[in-house]
């Protein structure tokens, strides 16, 4: 089981915007993908959800952007889910430069868990919920990547 997840990346050149560095909207792409990734890890593929008539869709998100990133560099992206409510659980976000050992973005996005054929929220089983360890302090995280892990 994969507390936090890491995924390793390049930053594109179409992800930069007219001032040079990555434009925001990039980031919430790699926020989705990156919970898609994980959640697949842990069991819960985009197939399963479907054949179950479930889903997750987002209730909020917010970025704090801290420093800059440029085309070509190499960035992790860490998640982990912070919790689980009876409909919803927080999942937050990490972006790791380890060239210089800087985080450039913390994040949050609450996720609701929903049926698919209704759009209404649906309360959480067990089995999805159990799937995940909870992550509750994010100071952990990053004592984690200073450490040389996860």
């Amino acid at each position: 089981m994969a507390r936090i997840f890491r995924h390793t990346f390049t930053v594109p050149a179409d992800a930069i915007d007219v001032q040079g560095h990555t434009n925001n909207v990039e980031y919430v792409r790699w926020m989705q993908d990156v919970a898609v990734r994980h959640s697949a890890e842990q069991g819960w593929s985009m197939e399963r959800y479907a054949r179950e008539g479930t889903g997750w869709v987002v209730r909020r998100h917010a970025i704090e952007y801290l420093l800059p990133s440029r085309a070509g560099e190499e960035l992790s992206l860490l998640t982990w889910v912070a919790g689980f409510r009876s409909h919803s659980s927080p999942r937050r976000y990490l972006f790791w430069r380890a060239s210089d050992r800087q985080v450039l973005a913390r994040a949050e996005t609450l996720w609701v868990f929903v049926d698919v054929s209704t759009g209404r929220p649906r309360s959480i089983p067990k089995e999805l919920s159990s799937a995940f360890e909870i992550v509750q302090n994010d100071e952990d995280v990053l004592e984690g990547l200073l450490q040389g892990m996860p």
